[in-house]
This record gives structure tokens, C-alpha cells and sequence, in this order.
């Protein structure tokens, strides 16, 4: 290969998506390891480590931390990683995940799917399938992305998640009857735990403020908050102190019509039964 293309196929400036895969090629190379060795000590194929490395493809959630091991590179693959999945989100929502990322308790309204932070893998992909379909690259890069962001909610500063739920939310079966079958047994056992609980707000509540979007309401260390509104393919951060309180009052009125957390347990169980076998 001649040095000029050697060169601009491991460019990292123009993203860290790219720095990562640059980065992995180097340690490989100054370990004298070919591609064909580094699969039997990952996970994955020859092709998607190749693409990895020419920055084409976010590796999949458990690859970084393994790399680290292999390489004894500390956490730099899981640190890239992280940059790497901040990057792959539009810049609309970049706001939104470092609020996320920071934030010592979230509540949210979902009006018509289950919130990212509590989907399951198979639920994600069908909505990003839906989203583009046939490109797999892209669906499992955002699946990669989902779930580093869902990671938070099992670490020792977990944020507390309060979760209001639409029935309509619950009763759609995206990606079909099983797939939505695993995702509202995840939400049972989610329902009451020390760092989430979610509550259901049944069909015949009838209209309400939030009605036909979603909001997320985020409280920072600092004791400020911070709101998100969501319609199909915008959204909307929310910063001024009167208008966050006035979203926030909107989401505890609904809250206090909502379904007990056993009851919301409940309504899961039947919508499960519910569903075609």
C-alpha cells in the first residue's frame, strides 16, 4: 500500500471514532499481531475489527474494556469509547446525554415507546430498524450508543430514575409479541428498586399536558434542573428556571394520577397476557 493512502486510512483527526480505530491499529502493529490473530482474542469477525480500525464501525459495548486487558492500557480504549459514542448522537440530543450523564435523579414521561434508558437490546434495534432499514452498521452503532448511556443506571453514582409511563407505551408491540414480551418483564423488575421506579398512567385518565411527546427532566449536582421535550424527530432543551419548573409541575401532576408501582406491575402482567403466542 502506497505510504500517502497508508497514511489518510489511519487519520484520526476526523473523529474520535476514527482515533479509536487508529489507535487500535497502532497497538496492534507495534505487537506485531495480524487482524487474523487479534479475532481469536475478541469476539468478533475479521471484517468488523477491520472496519474498527479504519474508524467505519463503533465496536459493540463489552470490546474497549477487553482491548484495555489485552493491551494493559489502562482504560484508554473504554475512555475513546465513551468519546466515540457521545460523537455518534445528532447534535440536538449532545446536550441532552451530557445532562444524562450527570445528573443525580431523572424523571421522565414516555407518551408512546418505553424511554431509551430502560429499553432492551432487541426493542432498540427494532426501532432503529424502522428507522433505517437495511443498515445494520448504523442500528447496531446506535444500539452501542444505548447502551453505554444505559450503563449509568447500574453504577455506584446511578442516578434515581422515576419513569411515568403512557399505556400506549406499553400496549404497541414493537418488534413483535417476544421481543415486546422480554421488554415488559425487564420493566416488572424494574418497577420498585432502590435506583428506579416506574408508575403507569392508564388509557382512561383520558388528556392530560404531556399528551402526544415526551419529557425528561433532569436535577445536576448543583441542584438545578434542566428539561428535554421529544415530538418524532426533535427535540427541544429546556433551560429557563420558570419554564423547567412549569414542565416539572406537569410531570408531578400526572405522577399523582399514576398506577401504584404494584399496580403498574400489574398492568404490565396483563399486557403481557395480552399479547399473541
Amino acid at each position: 500500500m502506497p505510504m500517502s493512502a497508508r497514511a489518510k486510512e489511519l487519520d484520526p483527526a476526523g473523529s474520535n471514532k476514527k482515533l479509536f480505530g487508529a489507535r487500535l491499529r497502532r497497538m496492534r502493529e507495534s505487537r506485531g499481531w495480524s487482524l487474523d490473530y487479534l479475532v481469536t482474542k475478541v469476539p468478533m469477525s475479521k471484517s468488523q475489527l477491520a472496519r474498527v480500525e479504519r474508524g467505519e464501525y463503533l465496536a459493540p459495548e463489552k470490546i474497549p474494556a477487553l482491548l484495555d486487558e489485552l493491551f494493559g492500557t489502562d482504560e484508554l480504549f473504554v475512555q475513546l469509547y465513551a468519546l466515540a459514542c457521545r460523537e455518534a448522537v445528532q447534535d440536538q440530543y449532545q446536550r441532552r446525554m451530557e445532562c444524562e450523564a450527570q445528573a443525580v435523579s431523572i424523571k421522565e414521561y414516555a407518551g408512546t415507546l418505553v424511554p431509551d434508558l430502560l429499553q432492551t437490546d432487541e426493542y432498540a434495534l427494532a426501532l432503529f430498524a424502522a428507522t433505517r432499514p437495511g443498515d445494520r452498521a448504523w442500528q447496531e452503532e446506535q444500539l452501542a450508543v444505548r447502551k453505554q448511556r444505559q450503563t449509568r443506571l447500574y453504577g455506584p453514582d446511578a442516578p434515581h430514575l422515576a419513569v411515568l409511563l403512557d399505556e400506549a407505551s406499553i400496549r404497541r408491540p414493537i418488534g413483535g409479541p417476544e421481543v415486546m414480551r422480554r421488554q415488559l418483564e425487564f420493566l416488572v423488575s424494574m418497577v420498585d428498586t432502590p435506583s428506579c421506579v416506574i408508575q403507569l398512567l392508564p388509557y382512561n385518565h383520558g388528556e392530560h399536558s404531556l399528551l402526544g411527546g415526551s419529557l425528561a427532566l433532569f436535577t445536576l449536582p448543583e441542584g438545578n434542573s434542566i428539561a428535554y421535550e421529544e415530538s418524532i424527530d426533535t427535540g427541544t432543551l429546556l433551560e429557563a428556571p420558570a419554564v423547567v419548573q412549569e414542565r416539572m409541575l406537569r410531570w408531578e401532576r400526572l405522577w399523582g394520577c399514576a398506577l401504584s408501582p404494584q399496580e403498574t406491575a400489574a398492568a404490565l402482567n396483563d399486557a403481557m397476557e395480552a399479547l399473541p403466542r
